[in-house]
């Protein structure tokens, strides 16, 4: 990939190329931002700038080596990503067991986010995670000489994945690292990652992409009209990923919008009615038997809806963009019971149940908790 395939982010390119150019790489780095933003387009840009640079810019050489860049193949580029057990590997498995879905994964849309590489390899059901078998195999990689004479570039994609027991031998390789090695490591979430690594990195954080970078790069690449091209990147939030799965009208939301539907008529209806705890208690089983990605994934499209509704109630129709696919859900007719009275008890309830879903927690234990929850936030009246 080049840089100027990758999506804004103009600054991000200018300093990394400067690094290359001045002679001045950083042997660590922590890229930090939504995958939706570019870190890993970015990321395989640099590294092909890098493995590249000793050629003559477009020589034979040069146009050798930045085609193998670009189909994830050559000898000196590495990749680390979170993976688990599947039908396929069984025991231990690591990032080069699933190499060939990797390259096409990435092939096909290098700012997917983890849930779709989890969709991909068919672990959507699991937590993936990088773990001490997958540092000794990095430990392994970095240890041999750069097969073609220069740079080594190792990409760790989702670094916060990394388990303690792998994270304390990768700690040691950035605090003496080979020569000529370079690490870049990827999060969404910086806090995951251990504070002694973060210490020996140097940090670039992503700003989410502006609406008119999207939108253009939805008209060049998808052969849509301007105003839909408007109304998507409006929707995607500065995640060009989300743009992508927007376009093809993912069924993901549909039933995201079922579940927060139910959920929301059955709270209403709970209050004062103990037969109808019994539905919740239904409902948050429903939950429960999902993955905890998808869980994570309803979570966050329950904090947007309540943030639409909440706009919707203080006509801020300008920054509206949710429709219902429910005829019978109306967000102008819900939108007055969300309000200054009751919006941060419910996304404090939201945000605290998607932290005990990421750690593991009981999954019905949370949503029956968040279900009570919000059952007393949504009868609160707004204040004069």
């Amino acid at each position: 990939m080049d840089f100027s395939e990758v999506i804004g982010q103009k600054h991000l390119k200018s300093h990394l190329l400067k690094t290359i150019e001045n002679g001045r790489i950083p042997h660590s780095q922590l890229f930090i931002g939504k995958a939706g933003s570019g870190i890993l387009p970015i990321a395989l840009s640099y590294a092909k700038e890098i493995l590249c640079h000793s050629f003559t810019k477009d020589s034979e050489g040069y146009l050798q080596c930045a085609h193998k860049v670009a189909k994830l193949g050559h000898p000196d580029l590495h990749f680390v990503m979170p993976v688990n057990t599947n039908e396929k590997i069984k025991k231990n498995p690591i990032s080069s067991n699933f190499s060939s879905e990797w390259r096409e994964f990435v092939l096909n849309n290098p700012y997917a986010s983890l849930y779709d590489w989890y969709q991909f390899l068919g672990i959507e059901n699991k937590q993936g995670n990088i773990s001490k078998h997958e540092a000794q195999d990095i430990s392994k990689k970095l240890a041999l000489k750069a097969y073609e004479g220069g740079y080594k570039v190792m990409i760790i994609w989702m670094a916060d994945k990394m388990n303690t027991e792998c994270s304390n031998k990768i700690l040691k390789l950035l605090e003496e690292p080979p020569a000529k090695t370079v690490l870049l490591l990827l999060t969404e979430n910086e806090e995951n990652v251990l504070g002694t690594i973060q210490s020996r990195c140097q940090k670039l954080h992503f700003p989410l992409l502006s609406e008119e970078d999207i939108s253009l790069q939805l008209i060049n690449s998808h052969n849509i009209t301007e105003y839909i091209a408007k109304n998507i990147s409006h929707q995607a939030n500065g995640d060009f990923n989300k743009a992508l799965h927007l376009i093809s009208n993912n069924q993901e939301d549909l039933e995201f919008e079922k579940w927060f539907v139910t959920w929301v008529r059955t709270a209403f209806r709970a209050r004062g009615n103990k037969a109808v705890i019994n539905d919740l208690l239904s409902w948050s089983e429903t939950l429960a038997k999902e993955g905890r990605e998808t869980q994570k994934k309803f979570l966050a499209f329950c904090l947007s809806l309540f943030r639409q509704a909440l706009l919707k109630n203080y006509k801020v129709d300008s920054l509206i963009f949710f429709e219902s696919k429910d005829f019978k859900f109306s967000l102008e007719k819900f939108a007055p019971f969300v309000h200054q009275n009751n919006i941060f008890g419910i996304m404090k309830a939201l945000e605290d149940a998607e932290y005990h879903v990421e750690r593991n927690g009981n999954a019905k234990i949370i949503f029956t908790d968040l279900s009570i929850q919000l059952t007393r936030l949504i009868h609160k009246k707004e204040l004069a």
